[in-house]
């Protein structure tokens, strides 16, 4: 007789990263686009009930402001580099992606953690730093295949076989990663990641916010060159690129907000300093794809933001 597969896994293509966000519930995210074009996602996510799998891919460069679901803990492995990246649900995390991005996650969560006696305590200092390990592609490979394979079987394994075997290798893999830097090369990776952390505290307290680049400077605590210094590192861009490029995302979300019989290109063009409206509109179709009058055209969407 012929059974229906419990191990659900649900598949969701985006056009926007609006739609990326709400894909993947439970995390507390912001996300803006950051290099040109069309923005096309996809996202594969499998619930156990208690750990969930993760798959996440996006064509454009994009800033991800985020943090785990509260609680929990995070495998992440980023198929572009092959490094494990650590999370929890305490540290709020903001980085750039690169174009074409890969990744793959294992998210255990609150109760998984305290009924398995996962003391996340200990792995302080390991928080987002790139974990290198033979298997981390490996593990990302099989991972991703069993998604599929989970998605065509009719004969899956068992729920608790599964979750057992995903915790013994992220704990297995963890074990064998190395951080690849050297002392003082993780020193200066915390300093500028303390850096870029208060710049996504805020950014995320105060998403539609606008700074100039000394006001930046103040909001991260350091010198306009640590800050440069910090971008660098973290976002390959100027700290001056990153916020003009914040306040093209805020003009699209109002955009996208409103209708023409409300608003004008123009009047948004001003209301995030952007004094040159045919400047702003090749910048805008440069990133977009599109003119601001065409996003303008479109059929308001919902509210973007999610907990």
């Amino acid at each position: 007789m012929t059974t229906c597969n419990p191990l659900q896994v649900q598949a969701f293509d985006t056009a926007d990263v609006a739609e990326q966000i709400r894909a993947t519930p439970g995390w507390v995210q912001h996300y803006q686009q950051m290099s040109p074009g069309h923005f096309a996602g996809r996202v594969r996510y499998l619930d156990l009930q208690g750990v969930e799998i993760y798959e996440e891919q996006m064509n454009t460069r994009v800033e991800q402001n985020f943090s785990a679901p509260e609680g929990s803990l995070a495998f992440c492995f980023d198929r572009s580099d092959n490094a494990l990246y650590v999370l929890n649900g305490e540290s709020r995390n903001i980085w750039i992606t690169p174009e074409n991005y890969q990744e793959i996650a294992v998210v255990f969560g609150p109760e998984f953690v305290q009924r398995h006696g996962l003391n996340v305590a200990r792995l302080e200092g390991l928080f987002m730093a790139p974990l290198n390990s033979g298997q981390n592609a490996l593990f990302s490979r099989w991972l991703s295949g069993t998604l599929t394979r989970l998605a065509q079987t009719l004969d899956p394994p068992s729920k608790e076989a599964l979750t057992q075997q995903l915790l013994e290798d992220c704990l297995y893999i963890l074990d064998n990663a190395c951080v690849c830097l050297d002392r003082g090369g993780l020193q200066r990776r915390a300093e500028e990641r303390a850096v870029m952390k208060r710049i996504g505290e805020w950014a995320a307290d105060a998403p539609e916010d606008t700074l100039n680049l000394l006001e930046l400077s103040q909001v991260s605590g350091v010198s306009l060159r640590q800050l440069q210094h910090a971008f660098k590192a973290y976002t390959g861009m100027t700290p001056t690129h990153w916020l003009r490029l914040r306040r093209l995302n805020s003009a699209r979300r109002e955009l996208l907000s409103r209708t023409a019989m409300d608003t004008t290109v123009a009047e948004v063009a001003m209301h995030w300093s952007f004094w040159h409206l045919g400047r702003f509109s090749s910048s805008y179709r440069a990133l977009f794809n599109e003119l601001p009058s065409q996003t303008l055209a479109r059929k308001p969407c919902g509210a973007t933001g999610r907990g």
